[in-house]
């Protein structure tokens, strides 16, 4: 992998984890409050795993955004999307689908779904691509430019799908309004 697409890539990955964690640590009793929700966790363990769960995030930005570790950060960010992911299909098959995901803190409005199953792996892909090899070239004054621009417009993209997707049954329910 070109070591340009390789910054982008863990970039990218590290501000997703920074602002899903930013958005959890600013209410951690909501937080802790979807933990319940989900039913996954012992109620002694609660408190901890809404701190915890967080400081993971963190911790997993700040070691995909350094270059010294990257397969760690790779498999620190796979890891994490793969438990969240789990947790939401332990309760889809439970029947539990009015949950909130809490992927980007709580009360974001989005509901559990097959949807967010299939982004956490198309994630959860993109961060063991950190693990393949790197080709050796010395990053130069134009990926200076394009890394940024490129990890700004990755963001985007990803909040607008996001956006899109979680207004999609506000869609759907006018669509079927309209058509009534």
């Amino acid at each position: 992998m070109d070591p340009a697409l390789a910054v982008i890539l863990r970039g990218s990955l590290a501000l997703l984890f920074v602002v899903a964690a930013t958005h959890k640590l600013r209410d951690v009793a909501a937080f802790r409050a979807t933990l319940e929700a989900y039913g996954l966790l012992p109620a002694a363990l609660l408190a901890a795993a809404a701190r915890v769960l967080p400081a993971l995030e963190l911790a997993t930005a700040v070691i995909l955004a350094t270059p010294r570790a990257p397969a760690l950060g790779g498999l620190l960010a796979a890891g994490l999307l793969a438990l969240y992911g789990v947790a939401m299909a332990v309760n889809l098959v439970r029947g539990r689908r009015d949950l909130d995901c809490g992927c980007m803190g709580p009360g974001a409005g989005r509901r559990i779904g097959g949807v967010l199953i299939a982004r956490n792996a198309a994630l959860i892909a993109a961060a063991l691509a950190c693990l393949l090899p790197v080709r050796p070239r010395s990053l130069v004054w134009v990926d200076a430019c394009t890394v940024p621009l490129a990890i700004a417009a990755v963001a985007a993209l990803y909040a607008a799908i996001e956006r899109l997707l979680a207004n999609a049954p506000a869609v759907a329910a006018l669509r079927a309004e309209v058509r009534s």
